[in-house]
């Protein structure tokens, strides 16, 4: 139920400080945690670089599993195992941030601030094989369009993996840090197009003198390039189950297995014209059937067209929130694996009439942003006149209610920071009660952009009690939102005419944990027993061979099943040169049967 009233004149702005902790011993870095890969950078001279994991390769798979010893598999070995141990898999975690969705692997039920945890530890123990000193601060970024309880989430899972967050920031501006690095001495007018594993941001930005100026965001949490993964999947799912009479989505195996068709399908046409999803021995009720669906990119890209009109809504209106036409873009930059898809190209030069830039590499550069970003706050010499502006991407509000003649309606929102206002930010409107001898009021404080608060995300209420004895209209609080670089909202409610002052504390919110519980994951984390970064390569390599045996069929099978069986041999000589031989020539042939296979 709403209580108040609000005031029609909002009270000038005043900014926030920021406070954001300082550095300790040891290095900050910077991560970006995706959905689909992670990765860890940081600044060396003049330039951010990205820090190689425990197999040697830039990107971290963002995926955990339990291996049947009990100890945890994350990167590479862990999504290799997604289509054959389902039940012992997680991936795509990101996407339940801020919710109390939970997965279930190897009989332990896990959060997703816990799984994105283990992701950072481990990206923590490869930074710190890397630089040979303890990391125990990061930038980390999140998506633009991440609200406030996914980017508490994403500090909850920092703590959980022992790391203080040093700043989170958004990812398109991480990103137009790493571009802005090299062309602070331009006046430039530009759009980061940001399409990942699982979330799309655009950003529109201006560099002057040095000065790079979030002008405007927009986003959409739940689009990314899984999504067009998916899509063609279920595509060939339905036809299946058409053709067979039953639907590989209801079993868990089976979809796995489709899902990685389908995903290599996809990377497939961002360089050729045709490719196949191809499934051998697939699973439908009680048959196992042969699936090799041939597929072209002008049929995928006819069963993306609902995703890419999709993407289209946040450019348009990144562009009318800045007051911008798409004309006066000089640039547009692409970042995110996803926009390597020649659709998303497209979409970009149709709706700019321009090509969009890849002058970053499309997988690194938030990563690289997000190092820019800890050298700033550490006074790096290479950035010290780098300076960077963001917006808030969301409207912040409260519940409030309306007289209309005597009927009181209820559940209208009213917006107190308003999306697109430059951060760190502060702002504070007055409301009234709206009964006689009112005792108490709710601010329920809500997140987004619609006229109803049902159609927004509820962040939580707070209720001022023991008010005065008055008549309605006589009791006043005024509520101010504080909004930090962080994108983390604090409530102030100051009851009018007295010096009473209270603060709002979002503790339990859904998907919230509290300190116990962070305490409690913590000590759980200690206890995993993580595969050695030496080892690694080795799981690493027979993960994926395993993960394709179970595709192939006839000759190739069994010159693969041969060549892990020669594998398993060296490995029992512990000849460090005979293994890496060996290890070698089995990669080789997993990515000449894959290629001869796809």
């Amino acid at each position: 139920m709403s209580d108040v009233i609000p005031f029609p004149r909002r009270p000038a702005a005043s900014p926030s400080d920021d406070d954001a902790p300082s550095s300790a011993e040891g290095a900050v870095v910077g991560i970006d945690l995706g959905t689909t890969y992670s990765l860890v950078a940081v600044m060396r001279g003049e330039r951010p670089v990205v820090l190689s994991n425990g197999i040697g390769e830039q990107l971290t798979a963002s995926a955990v599993s339990f291996d049947e010893d009990g100890s945890v598999l994350v990167g590479a070995a862990a999504k290799a195992r997604q289509a054959s141990h389902p039940d012992r898999t997680a991936v795509t975690f990101k996407r339940d941030m801020g919710t109390e969705k939970t997965r279930t692997l190897a009989g332990k039920t896990m959060r997703p601030q816990e799984l994105s945890a283990l992701v950072l530890e481990q990206l923590k123990r490869d930074a710190e094989a890397e630089l040979g000193m303890p990391v125990v601060e990061a930038v980390v970024t999140v998506p633009a369009y991440f609200g406030d309880l996914q980017r508490q989430a994403t500090r909850d899972a920092a703590e959980i993996a022992g790391l203080k967050v040093e700043r989170i920031i958004n990812e398109p501006t991480a990103a137009a840090m790493a571009y802005g690095l090299h062309q602070r001495d331009r006046e430039l007018q530009a759009v980061v197009l940001d399409l990942g594993g699982g979330t799309f941001d655009v950003t529109v930005l201006e560099i002057i003198e040095g000065v790079i100026e979030i002008q405007s965001t927009a986003g959409d949490a739940r689009l990314g390039g899984e999504d067009f993964a998916e899509a063609l999947a279920e595509k060939l799912a339905e036809e299946l189950a058409a053709e067979h009479g039953a639907d590989p989505r209801e079993d868990e195996r089976a979809w796995a297995r489709l899902l990685d068709a389908a995903e290599h399908a996809k990377r497939r046409l961002t360089t050729s014209t045709e490719a196949a999803m191809v499934v051998p021995g697939l699973r439908l009720g009680e048959a196992e059937v042969d699936v090799e669906r041939a597929l072209t990119r002008d049929e995928a890209e006819a069963i993306w067209q609902p995703l890419l009109a999709r993407l289209k809504t946040p450019i348009l209106r990144a562009l009318r929130d800045a007051e911008l036409e798409a004309g006066d873009v000089e640039e547009v930059l692409l970042v995110g694996g996803a926009t390597r898809m020649p659709c998303v190209v497209d979409l970009g030069a149709k709706l700019f009439g321009k090509m969009p830039l890849s002058s970053l590499p499309a997988d690194e550069a938030v990563a690289m942003g997000a190092a820019v970003q800890a050298a700033l706050k550490k006074g790096h010499e290479a950035v010290d006149d780098m300076v960077v502006t963001d917006v808030a991407p969301f409207s912040m509000g409260i519940a409030t209610a309306s007289l209309m003649g005597r009927q009181q309606v209820e559940g209208l929102y009213t917006p107190v920071l308003e999306r697109g206002t430059t951060i760190p930010a502060s702002r504070v409107q007055r409301f009234f009660t709206m009964g006689d001898g009112q005792k108490e009021i709710r601010v329920a404080v809500y997140q987004g952009e619609h006229s109803l608060c049902k159609d927004n995300t509820r962040l939580g209420e707070y209720v001022v009690k023991d008010l005065p004895n008055e008549s309605a209209g006589k009791v006043a609080i005024d509520v101010r939102f504080t909004y930090d670089l962080n994108g983390i909202l604090e409530v102030e409610m100051t009851l009018v005419g007295t010096e009473r002052v209270e603060h709002m504390v979002i503790e339990r919110t859904p998907g919230r944990l509290s300190a116990e519980e962070i305490a409690a994951a913590r000590e759980a984390m200690k206890a995993y027993k993580f595969h050695p970064r030496d080892t690694l390569p080795n799981r690493t390599a027979l993960a994926r061979a395993d993960q394709l045996f179970t595709e192939l069929t006839g000759v190739a099978r069994d010159e693969l099943g041969h060549a892990i069986a020669v594998f398993r041999s060296a490995l029992e000589t512990q000849d460090p040169k005979i293994i890496v031989r060996v290890r070698d020539q089995l990669g080789a042939l997993v990515d000449a049967l894959r290629r001869a296979h796809r």
